[in-house]
């Protein structure tokens, strides 16, 4: 199984005073490497790990040691993020989230590794529930969430 690695575990990796540090190194020492991301979680971990010291090199230093690797590339994947961000507008879904749950589309024996609950509101391939491991949550547990989200926009001519 695939782990997809979310901001918020990177950064509570990185943060010893994070709530869910604790969490973060638990899920961290029993992933088995390599963790796929995509490029925008790893800029927001940088943004946020600014202040701490050499807290952007150690996110760096997780691409480039291949713990962390980023198959994703949104300039092959920006119409289907597109509509994610058209779809669940009002949640709102972040550029990150949009990637990852494509991601998580891409790659059907996947986790989120998250600590956003906006997860649990997110689909895949229309109405599927996306699988994620988040603090207290076992992994593949399921949990309906009913919220309303737009209609999918049509799709695009091939």
């Amino acid at each position: 199984m695939s782990i997809i690695l979310d901001t918020g575990p990177l950064v509570a990796l990185l943060n010893r005073r994070d709530t869910y540090h604790h969490w973060a190194v638990e899920q961290w020492s029993s992933a088995r490497p390599p963790l796929l991301t995509c490029e925008a979680v790893i800029a927001e971990a940088c943004f946020l790990v600014r202040t701490f010291p050499g807290g952007q090199a150690a996110v760096l230093g997780l691409v480039e040691r291949g713990v962390v690797e980023m198959p994703f590339l949104l300039a092959d994947q920006a119409h289907h993020v597109a509509r994610l961000l058209k779809k669940y507008r009002n949640v709102p879904m972040s550029l990150a989230d949009g990637c990852l749950v494509h991601m998580a589309k891409q790659h059907a024996n996947s986790v989120i590794l998250t600590l956003d609950s906006d997860f649990a509101i997110y689909r895949r391939n229309g109405r599927e529930i996306v699988p994620l491991l988040t603090p207290g949550q076992v992994p593949g547990h399921r949990r309906a969430v009913a919220v309303h989200v737009t209609q999918d926009p049509p799709e695009r001519p091939a």
